[in-house]
């Protein structure tokens, strides 16, 4: 019996609680991050390396028709670039980094995408690699866009056994423009866009964005000299027409606009440069009733682009 009290003895009385430590200590902590996100794994190591590398690798410009690497930083930024189908190639996440919604959905979005590296990287390199901008942890590298050459845009058109439809654009900076400009050649049934190597907007983050994802199916094209490229054309039996406030011909009575055709859109104020004035064939104006003195070139080409489909239907 002296033994038995003595095993009964050992054995614990009431015991303080616990105030629920134990049970939030078993709750989920959200999905499980990619391994290369992970503290002391191996991945974790190795991308760490690789970024190092990388953020200390300079950036070199495209070479052949490529355009240059650009970054999109910040949290809100990188999100909706992921969203909209930006071309990406890296998404660089700072380490320890709070892990937000913003955060989660945007590594979400990379791996669902596959093909996009994940990198962590220490605050200092992320500094050094935006130059100081408000990253808040997040930069997603635009890899250099692949421009066509003007000739493939009606070489594409006429192999389809269809008339090439093109807009060209001259002294357009705005890359907003450029990617609206896209879409309606998309939705309108044309066959590229062609900008200038200098002096003009080209296929950024912004241009992806504002094409909602037209980018990805109509070619854009880079000419090293705008003037040469539409006399290119015009040599191939394409007409070049250009919009001018004061156009000799409005849209609607210009019968060129039936056949294979090149639209050269200007800038929104100085409208055609000289030289490229001179070398298209026809000069067009959009009718204006209410009195506007310009549009801009995404509303100018897509006003011309359904002229010429209707036409075309």
């Amino acid at each position: 019996m002296a033994a038995n009290n003595r095993r009964m003895s050992g054995k614990k009385g009431a015991q303080v609680g616990s105030g629920g430590q134990r049970r939030r200590g078993l709750e989920g902590k959200g999905p499980t991050p990619p391994a290369e996100m992970r503290k002391g794994h191996k991945k974790n190591r190795i991308a760490g390396a690789k970024a190092k590398q990388t953020l200390r690798r300079p950036a070199l410009r495209g070479r052949g028709g490529k355009g240059t690497s650009e970054l999109v930083v910040g949290r809100n930024p990188v999100v909706e670039a992921l969203r909209e189908g930006v071309p990406a190639s890296t998404l660089y996440v700072q380490q320890f980094i709070d892990n937000d919604e913003r955060v989660r959905e945007a590594l979400q979005l990379a791996a669902e995408r596959g093909g996009i590296n994940l990198m962590e990287a220490p605050r200092p390199e992320l500094d050094r690699m935006t130059n100081g901008l408000n990253h808040q942890g997040l930069v997603l590298q635009v890899p250099p866009y692949e421009y066509a050459h003007p000739e493939d845009l009606a070489q594409a058109a006429y192999d389809d056994g269809e008339d090439p439809l093109i807009v060209a654009l001259d002294g357009v900076t705005d890359p907003r423009n450029l990617g609206a400009v896209v879409r309606s050649v998309s939705a309108f049934g044309g066959h590229g866009v062609v900008v200038p190597e200098r002096r003009a907007a080209g296929m950024t983050a912004g241009a992806w964005k504002t094409s909602a994802g037209a980018a990805a199916r109509t070619p854009v094209a880079r000419a090293t000299n705008l003037t040469r490229a539409l006399e290119s054309y015009r040599k191939a039996g394409i007409v070049v027409v250009g919009l001018a406030a004061d156009g000799e011909h409005e849209i609607g009575d210009l019968e060129a606009l039936s056949g294979p055709v090149v639209i050269v859109v200007g800038s929104e104020g100085k409208g055609l440069s000289r030289l490229v004035g001179e070398t298209c064939d026809f000069r067009v104006r959009i009718p204006m009733p209410g009195g506007a003195e310009s549009l801009n070139a995404g509303v100018a080409a897509g006003i011309v682009l359904y002229e010429v489909a209707r036409r075309r239907a």
